[in-house]
């Protein structure tokens, strides 16, 4: 996992504003399919939304480390049920 600088995360924050959750982590909670479907989705984008589906804020902030964890990427904000992720390709 690449630690971001504050300046770093700032910018990325600016570029994920625009998009839009590419995958989402539903009521069954995240699946070795869900992390595959990230894992794609961060080397076709670099920079990607998720929406959880959990009301939980400690599920979803388990969920984004054991995903920052699991395919080396870096956590870049983390905002109600949206987290953003970047992975350098």
């Amino acid at each position: 996992m690449i630690e971001l600088t504050t300046a770093q995360r700032q910018y990325l924050k600016g570029l994920a504003h625009t998009l839009s959750p590419v995958v989402m982590i539903g009521e069954k909670g995240l699946s070795e399919a869900v992390l595959k479907e990230i894992g794609h989705a961060l080397k076709a984008h670099e920079l990607i939304k998720i929406k959880a589906g959990s009301n939980e804020k400690t599920q979803r902030e388990q969920w984004l480390s054991e995903i920052c964890a699991a395919l080396e990427a870096s956590p870049v904000q983390h905002i109600g049920k949206i987290l953003v992720l970047y992975k350098p390709a």
